[in-house]
Parts: structure tokens; C-alpha cells; sequence
């Protein structure tokens, strides 16, 4: 009997675009944006230290993000076999055990990173790193819970990262507002991640995993989204309206009237409409998070003064 000849290694142009493809840099962008809000929600910006934003925001998308996507791969290999069988690990392109030492170099890396940026932004860091592995990895595996898997990347990718870029300006613990925020968001993004888990359904539901959706079903996992997006972000509404910034609280309250609107479309047929609604209500999602930011820049600015 012959045997068949064995498959060609991957050439390094292919190895360097495929750990690039590893570290899916589309899912940079949540968390550099909660980083970007935490720098202005502290009112300390100025071109003076515009050094820490640029390597805040390496950590933030580049180190941590990336990083925590290498684990994810790694972790989720059989899975991905069956939902994205392209992707670089089940597809041999990044073969053999190289995707694990991949994600322990970028998980220290981010680490050793976040070190030279101050003790509260390494705390953050390795929270962050901890809930990634947490997520993925066994015995934990966060993910194989529809309530803790959507909420530990909620806190990391929004929470985590508003904290640490708030924390980078002031070289300090952030104050209590701009945490309570934070905190807010962060369960907001919860929802987020729930509509998120709509494109694995299918693959969640053949490797045991209970998020929500395969759990649930589509539509009952799809209110749960709608309501824990809303909520904290009345919640919000209401703070800055106590925290007299009543034209950031009706710019949050535009954004939360219009997702609102979008909401109801997404319950026609949540399933087909999840990935329509990640690129329209989230967008409003994340652009309310901007304004509040804003809101605290000048209440951090006026109590500076």
C-alpha cells in the first residue's frame, strides 16, 4: 500500500501571515476604543504625554487583545474545525503545539509591556490575562458558560481597558466615577458578546459549550442581549444627569433611543440579524461611551481647577 506523502511545511511568509490572521487585529479595535475613552474620561491628555496613549493603545489592541485571541485559537481548535476549519491552527498553517508558545509569549509579553506603564495599568494587565486564559482554557473554561464566558470579555475588552487608560494619564487609581462607568460598560458589553456567540451556534451546540444562544435558542438569548445592552446605559443616562452633564446624558440617551429602534429589528430574526446588528447598535453603543467619557473629562478637568 502506498503512503500518502506528507504535507509541505509552511513556508515563513505564510507562518508570519498566518500568526497575524492568529491575532484577528478586527478585534483590536473594542478594547483600544474603551482605552481611548478611559485617556479622555481622566481630563489629564495633553501632546505632553501623548507617549502614553501610543503605548497604551500597543497594549491595549496589539499585546493584550491580540494575545488573548492567540489563547482562544488554541484552546478552541476542535471547535473551530467545524465552525472555521481556515482558520491557522486547524488548518496546519501554525502547526504542531506552536499556537500554545505563541500565546504564552504574547501573553507575557503584554505583561512585561504593561510593567513599564504603571503599577495599576500591570494590575489591570494581568487581571486581563488571567480572565483570557480563564476564559479559554480547562479546567475553567469560562466560555462553556453563557453567563460568565460573555461577562469576563465584557470586563476585559470594555472595563479593563477604559480602567487602564483612565489609570495611564493619572499614574493613579482612577476615581470612583470613572470606575462606577467603567464597571457600567463593561455589563453592557455583556449583550455585546451574547449577540457575538450567534455565529458559533452550531459548533457550541456539537462541543457542549452553553452559551447562550446554543443554550436558550436565538430569540430568548437575543432579549437577554437587548435588555443587559440597555440597562447600565440608562444607568449611565441618569448618572451624568445627577453629575450635571445634562448635554452628554441626552447625547447617551440619542444613541440608547436609536439602538432601541435597531433593537426591534434584531427580535424579527435575531439569528440572521445578530452580525447586522454588531455593526449598527454597537457602533451607537460605543460612540455613547465616548460622550460619557467626555462628560467625566470635564468633571475630572473642573475638579482639577
Amino acid at each position: 500500500m502506498e503512503r500518502s506523502a506528507p504535507l509541505p511545511s509552511p513556508d515563513l511568509r505564510t507562518s508570519l501571515l498566518a500568526v497575524v490572521e492568529l491575532s484577528k487585529p478586527v478585534t483590536w479595535f473594542p478594547p483600544m476604543w474603551a482605552f481611548g475613552c478611559g485617556v479622555i474620561s481622566s481630563g489629564q491628555f495633553s501632546l505632553d504625554n501623548v507617549w502614553l496613549l501610543v503605548f497604551g493603545v500597543l497594549l491595549a489592541g496589539p499585546l493584550l487583545c491580540a494575545g488573548s485571541q492567540a489563547v482562544n485559537d488554541w484552546f478552541d481548535r476542535e471547535v473551530d474545525a467545524i465552525n472555521e476549519p481556515n482558520r491557522p491552527i486547524p488548518s496546519g498553517r501554525i502547526p504542531g503545539r506552536w499556537g500554545l508558545w505563541i500565546a504564552i509569549f504574547w501573553s507575557v509579553a503584554g505583561l512585561v509591556w504593561a510593567s513599564f506603564l504603571g503599577i495599576w495599568v500591570l494590575a489591570a494587565a494581568a487581571v486581563g490575562v488571567a480572565l483570557s486564559w480563564a476564559y479559554s482554557a480547562p479546567p475553567v473554561r469560562l466560555k462553556r458558560s453563557g453567563v460568565w464566558g460573555p461577562l469576563s470579555v465584557g470586563i476585559s475588552y470594555e472595563g479593563l481597558a477604559w480602567f487602564t487608560g483612565a489609570a495611564v494619564m493619572a499614574q493613579a487609581l482612577p476615581d470612583g466615577r470613572t470606575i462606577l462607568l467603567a464597571v457600567l460598560y463593561s455589563l453592557g458589553a455583556y449583550g455585546i458578546m451574547v449577540l457575538n456567540d450567534f455565529k458559533a451556534i452550531e459548533g457550541d451546540i456539537k462541543m457542549g459549550l452553553k452559551s447562550l444562544p446554543a443554550a436558550l435558542g436565538p430569540r430568548k438569548a437575543a432579549w437577554i442581549a437587548c435588555i443587559t445592552m440597555a440597562v447600565p446605559q440608562f444607568v449611565v443616562i441618569a448618572l451624568l444627569a445627577v453629575w450635571s452633564q445634562p448635554v452628554f446624558a441626552a447625547l447617551v440617551g440619542l444613541s440608547l433611543a436609536i439602538q432601541l429602534g435597531l433593537m426591534v429589528r434584531l427580535m424579527r430574526d435575531p439569528k440572521a440579524l445578530a452580525p447586522w446588528y454588531n455593526a449598527t447598535g454597537v457602533m451607537l453603543y460605543v460612540l455613547g461611551m465616548l460622550a460619557s467619557a467626555f462628560a467625566l473629562s470635564a468633571l475630572n478637568q473642573a475638579a482639577g481647577s
